[in-house]
């Protein structure tokens, strides 16, 4: 099964020529923020083609506990309460580095990338277990280093034996280095709810870094100067020719 999502513009316009489905999502988002309509729909659609099941009853936990740590990470609960705030504040004036495994994979990236945009701050992420073949000699000296750097390691009362051994032991060498490391749990019981929820997290936590920081999440000024440059080779004008002529056959 072919489909697309888009919020319209050229895709839109040649998936209809194509005859092929197309998912309209809102426009005027930022890209980061459309995330919930750009992959809820991919589970729905695994489900109708016999690839997933019971996707109903994970979004429905899903959403239940996004409701909860959206509520407890709130702008209006304090710094006590709310451990978005505690990390903002932990990880302000360094380069955050998250590490997940497994299907905390993606999410490690996600809030690596959300503290880049959101924050404008630089971030870097790893996994389990290839970052124990690599990245964990890297701290073996980090001496002048360390104090530019944190670590936020995704965790899940569930993980594999094995992989909590090499969090456990990459914490050990981290905290040896007197580098601040945080933990954050995935919440919930299916799989999609506990990323979900550490995903969460992570957004709150890049925007109130940027409130830290004093600057705008919103905006991603490197990305639009960047865009305009690659606009000027009329690359991406010479694959819309292409495309309308395929399209015509």
């Amino acid at each position: 099964m072919i489909m697309s999502i888009s919020s319209g513009g050229a895709l839109q316009e040649f998936s209809d020529r194509l005859g092929i489905p197309h998912l309209l999502v809102p426009s005027g988002m930022a890209p980061r923020a459309t995330l919930p309509y750009l992959f809820m729909p991919l589970p729905a659609i695994l489900q109708k083609i016999g690839l997933a099941t019971n996707v109903e009853a994970e979004f429905s936990e899903t959403v239940g506990i996004l409701k909860k740590v959206s509520s407890e990470n709130s702008p209006e609960k304090p710094l006590n309460d709310n451990l978005s705030k505690k990390l903002a504040s932990g990880i302000n004036g360094t380069i955050p580095t998250v590490y997940g495994f497994g299907y905390y994979r993606a999410a490690a990236q996600r809030l690596k990338t959300q503290f880049n945009e959101n924050s404008k701050n630089p971030a870097k992420w790893e996994y389990f277990p290839e970052l124990n073949h690599n990245e964990i000699v890297g701290w073996e000296r980090a001496i002048e280093f360390a104090k530019w750097f944190t670590v936020i390691f995704i965790r899940d009362t569930e993980e594999p034996r094995e992989i909590r051994q090499r969090i456990e032991f990459t914490e050990e060498i981290v905290h040896k280095q007197k580098i601040k490391l945080f933990e954050v749990w995935g919440r919930g019981e299916v799989n999609l709810a506990k990323m979900s929820s550490v995903i969460c997290i992570g957004d709150f936590t890049s925007v109130y870094l940027a409130v830290l920081r004093g600057v705008d999440p919103t905006p991603v000024d490197t990305i639009s100067i960047l865009k305009e440059r690659l606009k000027r080779t009329g690359m991406k004008e010479g694959i819309v020719r292409e495309l309308r002529e395929l399209t015509k056959k």
